[in-house]
């Protein structure tokens, strides 16, 4: 009797896994390079026909368009080390805006980074070649959080600079030059920028050490103006760590600060309530592994004591709000976050609330591998884009973009 040959097995896995973006687990014992014996044979085969369905269930998962992956940042390629800090935007046009940093010497924080962009015009099929918004001669330049003016369509992206020898625990200390916030805009649908503009005499006060905008997109009020979730330090002390946000009733061309929270967090992510209020929702150094929140009834002047939110599980990370729908508009008040729910970098998933951020009763793994920062949009066509950083060995290896439904969120339960 002849022997099995199983190399087309490997093949087939290896092709499931470049197509599709599945994890393959081969077994320890398996050796492309041999043949088997004939009594093996029906074990191999039923083994692959386990493997077979077991991954035509995960492909058909990643490979339904509501939910593709796209890989939009590969670290290691186009002349930078690594890609982080994912934000992203749709401007009145419909155009899809991806923004990132791109390091260029290591993966650290600070060294010569640069402040990437690349375009959709298509709600997310096909993109654009990136472009480089911001680059400050060998400095650090990132931290994007872009702002669409719905009344004029200009783009308002606010960033930060410091210098590129430099990094956060001396700019901190003191011991370092402060790090600065910087705006730059596009009036036409993200084609080019106008040079940065230093506005850290507007909304960085004396003390003030690290600075950072975002890292994730801004809102636009309903009344007009302009909101960034920002943060700030005073000294190198988790309880010297502040969120707070700055405004702009001009379109960004002037702007002030407002709602400078409690100690121990920062980095923080901004929506409009549907009464009008402002939910701040924040990264949190208690040690408790949970997301901090606060609301504000006065246009972000005045602020409710900062609390945590049980449901909300987080590795002291980076996170996402975004509002889906209103009652008025679709039925029901609809909120999307995501995060890495764990307490690790892993395990990306999207929430969605019903109650303005009271409660999180739905949620849904996107990547449940090592996974970091992201950003969501709502794309013209009403699905919901997630731009986040994952790997499969570390959460760094790539920026991806998934598209995914309502209805896929909430498994038949909810559309829109």
């Amino acid at each position: 009797m002849a022997k099995f040959p199983i190399r087309s097995f490997s093949y087939s896995l290896s092709l499931l896994r470049e197509r599709v973006g599945v994890r393959v687990f081969i077994p320890p014992c398996y050796n492309p390079q041999k043949s088997l014996p004939p009594m093996e044979v029906l074990i191999v085969r039923q083994s692959c026909l386990l493997f077979s369905m077991l991954l035509a269930i995960s492909a058909s998962t990643m490979a339904d368009p509501a939910i593709r992956l796209i890989k939009l940042f590969e670290s290691g390629k186009d002349g930078y080390h690594t890609y982080r800090i994912p934000a992203l935007a749709v401007t009145e046009k419909g155009t899809l805006l991806a923004f990132c940093e791109g390091r260029k010497g290591s993966r650290s924080d600070s060294g010569d980074i640069d402040l990437l962009m690349r375009r959709s015009l298509d709600n997310g099929n096909t993109w654009e070649t990136v472009q480089v918004i911001v680059d400050d001669d060998g400095n650090t330049c990132g931290n994007p959080c872009p702002i669409v003016d719905r009344r004029t369509g200009t783009i308002v992206l606010l960033l930060t600079k410091n210098l590129g020898t430099i990094n956060q625990e001396q700019i901190s200390n003191g011991t370092a030059p402060p790090r600065s916030p910087w705006i730059t805009t596009s009036t036409d649908d993200g084609i080019t920028w106008s040079a940065p503009v230093e506005i850290s005499d507007q909304v960085r006060k004396p003390g003030w050490r690290w600075y950072a905008t975002g890292p994730c997109h801004g809102i636009q009020m309903a009344d007009g103006r302009l909101v960034a979730p920002c943060d700030h330090t005073t000294s190198n002390a988790n309880s010297d760590m502040h969120s707070h946000i700055i405004v702009s009733d001009d379109g960004g061309k002037t702007w002030q600060i407002e709602g400078i929270q409690d100690g121990w967090t920062d980095e923080s992510t901004v929506v409009e309530l549907a009464d009008g209020g402002l939910y701040l929702n924040m990264r949190n150094y208690r040690g408790t592994n949970r997301r901090a929140w606060s609301i504000s009834r006065d246009r972000g002047v005045h602020w409710s004591p900062v609390a945590e939110d049980e449901t909300l599980v987080e590795p002291v990370c980076q996170a996402s709000v975004i509002r889906l729908s209103t009652e008025k508009t679709h039925g029901k008040n609809r909120v999307l976050f995501s995060n890495p729910a764990s307490v690790r970098r892993e395990n990306l998933t999207v929430r969605l609330s019903y109650d303005e951020c009271e409660s999180w009763p739905v949620a849904k793994t996107l990547w449940p591998g090592p996974s970091a920062y992201s950003d969501l949009v709502v794309t013209p066509d009403g699905r919901i884009g997630c731009l986040f950083e994952c790997g499969e060995k570390e959460p760094y290896e790539t920026i991806a973009l998934a598209f995914f439904t309502l209805d896929w969120l909430t498994d038949g339960k909810d559309r829109l």
